[in-house]
């Protein structure tokens, strides 16, 4: 299998386009890998010469792995579509130095590892700029990478992605696996957070599969992982977006879709009420706070209580801001 081909920028969107029988099928095998293996691992990578021209140490790899970094944080302000080039861009940069260059065992390790992210963020950004499609194959290479790095981190944020783009194209069924399977790795990087974010994303699957009884367990362990969290400043810098107003709108979210006004307005509430660095901010997610805003309104709307629709309605419209909404956030899905 190539791993390192040199991948062509998609039109976008492509909002019609169905993962096929072709591409649900390798992810059912990838799947079965990662859930099948005793430890992550991790071959040579081949055609790379001990004489090439240039050696890259850990220098060269923390500016790729700083440049994604910057393409999360203008992921929340600037949207997905311009992201989506830089994404693949920056993966295509990164495999030409694994082809061409001679490095370490563990610079190579971390040199795979950021290709998986690169190409994480592209099936995101691809799937929020509404071709699916085009997500599953970059999500599915993005697995592929992050199992051969080592890298639990990257496989576990690659697999809570991936669920999102699966549960929202009516496939609640294959999210609760990748869920489970990021539930595996989420645990070997030691972070509570992560836990709790992968816990909440659980919920949202089995809340969109309509089972009340695991989706209520996995909203349970979300909040509970949460208690045990570390300060924001010294956890996994992936997560920089998680915090418990964030666990509490998701969990609204899933309450909604199960029928239950009342439990989501009472997350909805709770995401608002800690300090500023637990509450959602939806200055600095101003699309997902719109989105949130919306849902916020169908619960009042479910309840009959058409004033206070209006008026979360009315501030979902401020959030927006002119902003496309076209596209969705990954805080909000």
């Amino acid at each position: 299998m190539i791993l390192f081909a040199r991948q062509a920028p998609v039109s976008l969107p492509d909002a019609h386009e169905r993962a096929s029988d072709l591409v649900q099928r390798r992810r059912f095998i990838l799947l079965s890998m990662i859930s099948g293996s005793a430890a992550l691992g991790f071959p040579s990578t081949p055609g790379v010469s001990a004489t090439a021209r240039r050696r890259v140490g850990t220098s060269d790899v923390r500016r790729h792995e700083q440049r994604l970094d910057v393409l999360r944080h203008m992921d929340d302000q600037v949207g997905s579509g311009r992201v989506y080039a830089g994404a693949v861009r920056e993966y295509e940069m990164i495999t030409g130095t694994l082809r061409s260059a001679s490095y370490s065992e563990s610079v190579e390790r971390r040199l795979v590892a950021a290709a998986a992210d690169a190409q994480r963020a592209a099936g995101w950004t691809a799937y929020d700029n509404g071709a699916p499609h085009t997500a599953e194959r970059h999500f599915t290479t993005a697995a592929e990478l992050a199992l051969r790095s080592g890298n639990s981190e990257v496989l576990a944020n690659t697999c809570a992605f991936w669920a999102i783009k699966c549960y929202s194209t009516g496939e609640p069924e294959a999210a609760t696996s990748l869920v489970e399977t990021a539930h595996r790795y989420g645990t070997a990087t030691g972070s509570a957070r992560m836990t709790a974010m992968l816990h909440a994303r659980a919920c949202r699957a089995y809340a969109r599969a309509h089972d009340a009884r695991a989706s209520d367990h996995a909203a349970n362990a979300a909040l509970r992982a949460y208690d045990k969290a570390v300060p924001l400043n010294e956890d996994l810098a992936s997560l920089y977006w998680v915090n418990r107003g964030e666990i509490h709108q998701l969990l609204g979210s899933s309450a909604l879709n199960l029928g239950r006004p009342d439990q989501a307005l009472h997350h909805f509430g709770q995401a608002a009420m800690f300090s500023r660095s637990e509450a959602y901010d939806g200055e600095a997610y101003p699309r997902g706070a719109a989105i949130y805003e919306a849902r916020n309104a169908e619960a009042y709307l479910a309840l009959n209580d058409l004033d206070a629709a209006v008026l979360v309605a009315r501030r979902a419209v401020g959030h927006m801001g002119g902003r496309d909404l076209r596209a969705r956030e990954r805080r909000a899905c």
